[in-house]
């Protein structure tokens, strides 16, 4: 459990002496070893990487798999910061093809799940053992943070790297893992962190797979990511908890270019929640909703019309899969 004697971190003074106890920590930890990191660029893993770095450089082997099914501009974002402005020791794996090839005519959402998961395993194996080939690797960091080990009296398997096989040997690195996300925020910040890292909305694991709904198409997929960039850029810095689209597998009837489509529907979801348990929805300007649709309308190809989902949870869930 969480030690009585750790102090909340709420401030930069406290974030700041939070980091040099955990970079003398790791040191001490690690010593010379080598340590292995699945690098999603979500906010747990890239503050646990820039603590990692800070305290051990290149001794860190950061993993980044783009599977596909990341937002727009993630997957260029994690390689700007952590290779390019922090000099990481950085392994980029476009596994894009091999992804959506596994997930080809598959539309039932638990087998989606699945086949991302598993996959995702069997890039990071193949990863982490070129990388020990090249020098053993004995310690495996992960960003734990403390609701994971509060919820699965333990460490969540679905959250980190599950399922690796036991003759990797990995010691655990888990430096936040007393640290609530409001914290881990905190620090971030004070180890540099860009703002959109930091402040990151929550993603699910299998990423746009579960918002393209059904069985997943290119083409669908590249329209849900266009639409949700524009969402994202006119929503960017509302008090809203999580915003994204959703798109369904199948058409609507539409007009474009005096022309009858037929063409996808894109379905806008915003929450408000403290826990993630209840949620409600809030009630956006009407001038700020018909912005986002006519420039989704207009600029992404494959939509013909856009609604907005009113349902609070329960009974609906926040994501639509």
């Amino acid at each position: 459990m969480r030690p009585e004697t750790t102090q909340r971190i709420t401030n930069h003074e406290l974030a700041n002496n939070f980091i040099d106890e955990q970079v003398k920590e790791i040191q001490s930890q690690v010593k010379d070893g080598r340590v292995l990191l699945a690098l999603s660029g979500g906010v747990d893993s890239s503050v646990v990487a820039a603590l990692l770095i800070k305290a051990i450089g290149k001794q860190l082997i950061c993993v980044h798999v783009n599977h596909g099914l990341m937002r727009k501009g993630e997957s260029e974002e994690v390689l700007k910061v952590f290779k390019d402005e922090l000099d990481a020791n950085l392994v980029y794996v476009d596994a894009t093809d091999r992804f959506l090839n596994k997930l080809e005519d598959v539309a039932e959402p638990e087998t989606k799940r699945k086949i991302i998961g598993a996959e995702f395993i069997r890039v990071f194996e193949e990863e982490a053992r070129k990388a020990n080939n090249k020098g053993e690797i004995s310690f495996l960091a992960q960003g734990t943070i403390y609701p994971d080990i509060l919820e699965s009296d333990g460490v969540k398997a679905h959250h980190n790297v599950g399922g690796l096989p036991d003759d990797l040997q990995f010691e655990l690195v888990e430096p936040v893992k007393f640290l609530y996300k409001d914290e881990v925020r905190v620090v971030g910040k004070a180890l540099g962190l860009p703002e959109s890292m930091v402040e990151r909305q929550p993603f699910p694991g299998p990423g746009l797979g579960v918002r393209c709904l059904g069985a997943i198409t290119r083409d669908r997929l590249e329209a849900l990511r266009e639409a949700d960039a524009i969402l994202r850029q006119e929503l960017d810095g509302q008090d809203i908890w999580q915003y994204f689209i959703s798109i369904p597998d199948f058409k609507a009837t539409g007009v474009k270019d005096g022309k009858r489509a037929y063409e996808w529907v894109a379905i806008i979801r915003c929450v408000n929640t403290t826990d993630a348990m209840e949620v409600t929805v809030p009630r956006l300007e009407w001038e700020k909703l018909e912005k986002i649709t006519i420039r989704i309308l207009k600029e992404v190809p494959g939509i013909c019309r856009v609604c907005y989902d009113m349902s609070p949870k329960p009974p609906a869930t926040i994501e639509w899969e």
